[in-house]
């Protein structure tokens, strides 16, 4: 379905005069220079006596997603603090609570928990430990303890972004998306692409459909997991039957199923959590782009905190505007004219300026 002998022709005749082709894109401004994949953490204190660890939900800190980009941070923290550090992978959500008391066994002083599932054991910890302090990705609570943080990140701003952008490439007039789990977290994605394909067809008079994820019902495809890539990738290929030619899997490591699916039927994927054309390069030709969560970011400054004594219980929320999230630059073989390109920039400022509600 994607023009591939064409681009393939544009390469050979391009040949000729540049130095290569179809490389990546990074100076389309969709993103903007705030993104989280581009900060740098400043700070030049060192906490040699501080240990900060860490617990991942199931899929490990190897999973090219928000595991892994939460794992990124308390490295960072590591390399530019100094600190100290220890880790332990979750298998299963029976391991959570287990796994954090490891880690306060362990001296830690500063615990992060990845993943809305550790929410109730992370807030039991917190309630047991109030020495220790606590942050935990992908979740806020009504009334924290003091020595507890939320990290969240409005995905549904960028989602929305890479809705339309899907809606815009789409020859079929169907994309899809699909979740690992109907958690607030995936579904977020989820609905904000849902409403960035309805603005497409707004300002078009188009009919793009999707097929995955219905925002008033609820309803959707969910592989039930984060980690079988073989169920991420038949979710997928049961959309491309259906005659979606853009697939966005919400799905941690089962995803990758999805991306896999993507490129053996010639359709465009898009990733979530982290830029996918550096965490799953595998897959970059086949991408139109990724919605990016800094949560590395958001994790290290929360470390800053905890060590500098300046942690607080006040929730986090990444955003376009503050640069927490952002949408990847294009992928290489995405070919995004330039009128949409500045379309997707003013959707962006308009979100942001408030102009247009999200989620």
């Amino acid at each position: 379905m994607r023009k591939t002998a064409r681009v393939a022709a544009v390469c050979v005749i391009a040949a000729l005069t540049l130095a290569g082709c179809g490389e990546r894109s990074t100076d389309n401004t969709a993103t903007g220079s705030d993104s989280p994949s581009e900060s740098e953490s400043t700070t030049s204190e060192q906490f040699p006596d501080f240990k900060a660890c860490m617990v991942s939900d199931s899929g490990g800190f190897d999973d090219k997603s928000f595991n892994q980009t939460s794992h990124d941070g308390l490295l960072k923290a590591e390399e530019d603090m100094g600190v100290q550090t220890g880790e332990v992978e979750s298998n299963a959500p029976s391991e959570f609570a287990d796994n954090i008391q490891a880690m306060v066994d362990e001296d830690c002083k500063s615990i992060t928990t990845v993943g809305f599932l550790l929410g109730d054991a992370t807030l039991a910890a917190a309630k047991k430990n109030k020495d220790v302090d606590f942050s935990i990705v992908d979740f806020a609570y009504p009334k924290a303890p003091e020595n507890l943080k939320g990290l969240t990140f409005n995905t549904a701003e960028p989602s929305y972004l890479a809705g339309y952008l899907a809606a815009a490439k789409s020859e079929t007039g169907v994309v899809g998306t699909f979740g690992g789990l109907p958690i607030p977290t995936v579904t977020i994605f989820m609905t904000g692409f849902v409403q960035g394909v309805e603005k497409y067809n707004e300002d078009n008079g188009a009919d793009v459909k999707v097929i995955g994820w219905d925002p008033e019902t609820e309803k959707g495809s969910f592989t039930n997991d984060f980690e079988s890539k073989t169920k991420g990738q038949s979710t997928a290929e049961e959309m491309i039957t259906q005659g979606a030619d853009v697939i966005m899997p919400v799905a941690g490591p089962a995803g990758l199923g999805g991306l896999q699916a993507a490129q053996d039927n010639d359709v465009w994927g898009i990733w979530v959590d982290t830029d996918g054309c550096v965490s799953a390069a595998e897959y970059c030709d086949s991408l139109l782009t990724s919605v990016m969560k800094g949560m590395d970011v958001a994790v290290e400054t929360a470390i800053q905190d905890a060590a500098s004594g300046k942690f607080s219980n006040e929730v986090y929320e990444g955003t376009l505007e503050n640069g927490g999230v952002a949408l990847a630059p294009y992928g290489p073989q995405a070919d995004i004219d330039s009128e949409l390109d500045a379309k997707i920039q003013d959707l962006k400022q308009q979100i942001i300026d408030g102009e247009i509600k999200v989620g």
